[in-house]
C-alpha cells in the first residue's frame, strides 16, 4: 500500500507549500520514497484523487469541538457539518467571524475550546481547531476537510467513501515529543534547532517510538530533511510514520467509538471508558 504524510497549509504557495512524503512499510521498516511540494490547492485536490490503494495522515484538525457544533446547530456528521459551515461562510475569514462572535459571547477560557482528542496526549495538547490567528489551524480545517469529503476518500468512522483511498487525522508534534521532548527543531536557522532534528530524524531511523516503525532513509533524503528550517519536511515525514503504523492495526489503531464530530487523532491514546 502506498503510505502519504502530509504536511498541510490553507494556503499554500512556493515558499510556503503543501508538502507530502510518500513511503512503503516492509515489516517494521519504512522506506521513505518521495518528497513533493504542492503549491496550490489545485495540485492538492489531484493528490487526493489519486487512484488507491492509499493511506494518508493528514496535519490538520478533521473535526471541531462538540460544544461549538452544537451550539451553531451545525449537523450531528463530519460532511454535514462541514457543508453547512461553507453554506454560512463565504471565505476564511467569514468563518472567523463566526467563531470570534461564539466565543465573544463566552467566559474568557472557554472561547478557543478542544476537542477530546487534543488533549488525550500526556504532556502535550494540539492547538484548538477555532483558532484562526498565530497557528490558523481553524483555517486548514474549513479548507481541508471539504476538499476530503469532495474528493470521496473515506474518513473512518467520520465519512464513508472510497475504501481504497483513506485519510486520517495527524499530529506530527505528537510524534517529535515522543522523540525529542519539548525541543523546537523549526521555523529559525539556529544551531540548536539544527541539532534537534538531526536527533528527530536518527530517532525516527532507528525506530526509537512506542510506534515501532523504523525509518529508512538515504544519506540524501536525511539532509533534505535536516536541513529545512521550517520543519515542514520532517513533520510530513512524521505524518508518513503514522501513516504507517496505522496500516498495520485493526481500525487503524482508532478508538471503537470516536465523536463523528470531532475525530480523532491517529497514534493518541484511547480515550478510557467512562
Amino acid at each position: 500500500m502506498q503510505l502519504i504524510g502530509v504536511d498541510f497549509t490553507c494556503a499554500p504557495t512556493r515558499r510556503k507549500p503543501v508538502t507530502v512524503a510518500r513511503g512503503r512499510l516492509q515489516g517494521h521498516v519504512l522506506r521513505f520514497e518521495t518528497l513533493a511540494e504542492l503549491r496550490d490547492l489545485a495540485a492538492f485536490e489531484s493528490l487526493l484523487a489519486e487512484p488507491g490503494p492509499w493511506l494518508g495522515a493528514f496535519d490538520f484538525p478533521f473535526g471541531l469541538p462538540r460544544p461549538f457544533v452544537v451550539d451553531q446547530a451545525l449537523g450531528d456528521t463530519a460532511a454535514t457539518v462541514n457543508a453547512e459551515l461553507h453554506r454560512r461562510c463565504a471565505n476564511r475569514m467569514a468563518f472567523r467571524a463566526l467563531v470570534d462572535a461564539w466565543g465573544n459571547g463566552r467566559p474568557a477560557g472557554q472561547r478557543l475550546l478542544h476537542r477530546a482528542t487534543d488533549g488525550a496526549m500526556p504532556g502535550i495538547s494540539s492547538t484548538s481547531p477555532l483558532q484562526t490567528r498565530y497557528v490558523p489551524v481553524g483555517f486548514m480545517y474549513f479548507e481541508g476537510l471539504a476538499r476530503l469529503v469532495r474528493a470521496g476518500v473515506t474518513i473512518p468512522q467520520m465519512h464513508a467513501g472510497d475504501p481504497d483511498r483513506v485519510a486520517l487525522e495527524g499530529y506530527p508534534g505528537l510524534l517529535a515529543h515522543e522523540l525529542i521532548g519539548r525541543r523546537s527543531y523549526k521555523n529559525k536557522d539556529e544551531a540548536d534547532r539544527l541539532i534537534a532534528r538531526k536527533d528527530l530524524v536518527d530517532a525516527l531511523e532507528q525506530g526509537r517510538s512506542r510506534l515501532g516503525v523504523r525509518l529508512k532513509l538515504t544519506h540524501a533524503q536525511r539532509d533534505t530533511l535536516t536541513d529545512d528550517t521550517s520543519g515542514d519536511r520532517i513533520d510530513a515525514v512524521l505524518c508518513l510514520v503514522q501513516a504507517a503504523w496505522a496500516s498495520t492495526r485493526e481500525a487503524h489503531g482508532l478508538p471503537a467509538t470516536i465523536d463523528p464530530v470531532e475525530g480523532w487523532i491517529v497514534t493518541a491514546p484511547r480515550a478510557e471508558p467512562a
